[in-house]
């Protein structure tokens, strides 16, 4: 069976992106439905998998990070508005079998993803 899951590393820092919220959102036209929300654990990952079992099918997601908070919280200086408060990605899944694995790495000026495995 499928499943969705992610990890955010702090390329700024070298370690993983711990305590950051991230949330989940199913895309329907324009709307948004929260499907779920989690912390990332010390290692930077969610303890469980962000969608799986009967919710787990094909469509559009976005998954939003709160890259600002998590920076500000280890004492980083951010300008007000911050350049990357909420990192937001939007994605496609097709394959309901597949695991989709959608890591992040982020600095407070930058952020890069891909689809892992």
């Amino acid at each position: 069976m499928g499943r969705l899951t992610t990890h955010v590393l702090d390329a700024a820092h070298g370690c993983p992106g711990s305590s950051i919220k991230v949330e989940l959102f199913r895309v329907e036209g324009s709307q948004l439905e929260l499907v779920a929300t989690a912390l990332t654990n010390s290692d930077g990952r969610c303890d469980a998998p962000l969608l799986e079992g009967d919710d787990y099918r094909s469509g559009v997601y976005q998954v939003q990070f709160s890259a600002g908070d998590y920076y500000r919280a280890r004492g980083v200086q951010l300008p007000e508005p911050a350049f990357l408060d909420v990192v937001v990605l939007r994605f496609g899944i097709n394959a309901e079998q597949a695991h989709y694995h959608v890591p992040l790495l982020i600095s407070p000026y930058s952020y890069s993803t891909y689809r892992g495995s």
